[in-house]
């Protein structure tokens, strides 16, 4: 698989990651016998990048890529985050000791003397205008429990104004045919900065497999069932923001721009990495079929000009003025 070069870290990480936000909670149940067999999928498929977080299913999500990597060779990037465990999630608490402590944790989780990656997670706005957050997490690198730290942002104008701080090594962002507008302003500045770019959410939250209908239940600890509001945390992270009956409308409009010989998840992955600002994209599931046919996306052509034309005119008639500004 294609590696790419994630920002100044030094790592080259392959096109398609592995997210693990299934893995943990909120996508409905998930036994760790099936987050087991996606994560080791992913690694059998030549992935060698895994996000995670904290959060997820309350460091389980961790534990379980500790727990399988300790049985495998293999020594992909893992990078986590923290500051979602702050309660209430306020811009106060991004403090040194709070920092530390959330990383301490995610260190005995991982068991790993030094964190991968350590990116702050989606954090306040107001976080981003502390520059005092920024000389913790310097800190902690230069005491050996962080190797590189970088941020996941919510909007485009945080992402914009983390690359600032120049130990920013990289920026997770939604990013897929349903939000575009980080292949604007962000991409160029991320590049000129030689920052690298995580792209989450590809697949805005199974929309884009194009294999959800209105019909679809989702179970009740299910984010796409408790959240297409924001009710729990960011409205964007669900469907990618779009309302589900409009984005199911979008997914009809782009179904036939999207080659015979692909999935339409393939294709979406194929088309975010077109754009060459782009380190890796990390979708997730918890099927091993998927996790493959997701891996294969890597390998296939970009979009050509015209498939290109067509995901754009999809997103300004069906999504364009229900994500495009917010986010």
């Amino acid at each position: 698989m294609e590696r790419r070069a994630l920002g100044t870290t030094g790592a080259d990480v392959t096109a398609v990651g592995l997210g693990t936000w299934e893995v943990g909670s909120d996508w409905g149940e998930v036994s760790e016998a099936e987050g087991r067999r996606a994560i080791e999928a992913a690694l059998d498929a030549g992935v060698n990048f895994i996000d995670t977080a904290d959060v997820y299913g309350d460091g389980r999500s961790e534990r379980l890529i500790a727990s399988v990597l300790e049985e495998r060779e293999e020594e992909p990037m893992v990078a986590t985050k923290a500051g979602r465990r702050l309660d209430p999630h306020e811009a106060a608490g991004y403090t040194a000791e709070n920092l530390e402590r959330f990383i301490d944790r995610s260190r005995e989780n991982l068991d790993a003397e030094t964190l991968d990656l350590l990116q702050l997670h989606c954090p306040p706005t107001d976080v981003y205008y502390r520059p005092e957050v920024f000389d913790a997490l310097a800190d902690l690198r230069e005491a050996g429990k962080i190797a590189h730290y970088g941020v996941s942002v919510e909007r485009v104008e945080e992402g914009l104004k983390a690359i600032e701080y120049p130990g920013v090594e990289t920026v997770q962002i939604i990013f897929n045919p349903f939000r575009q507008r980080p292949a604007d302003l962000f991409f160029r500045e991320a590049k000129r900065r030689d920052v690298g770019v995580i792209v989450r959410v590809p697949l805005a939250s199974g929309l884009l497999t194009g294999e959800l209908s209105a019909d679809t239940e989702f179970p009740e600890d299910d984010h796409r069932n408790f959240n297409r509001e924001g009710e729990a945390f960011d409205r964007g992270e669900t469907f990618a923001g779009v309302p589900y009956e409009r984005g199911l409308e979008a997914v009809e409009a782009l179904r036939p721009h999207v080659p015979d010989d692909a999935t339409m998840a393939q294709f979406a992955l194929s088309w975010i990495l077109s754009f060459d600002a782009v380190s890796t994209v990390i979708p997730g599931s918890t099927n091993p079929d998927h996790v493959r046919e997701n891996v294969a996306a890597a390998d296939r052509p970009a979009p050509n000009d015209a498939q290109m034309a067509g995901v754009r005119d999809v997103y300004e008639e069906y999504v364009f003025d229900a994500v495009h500004h917010r986010w």
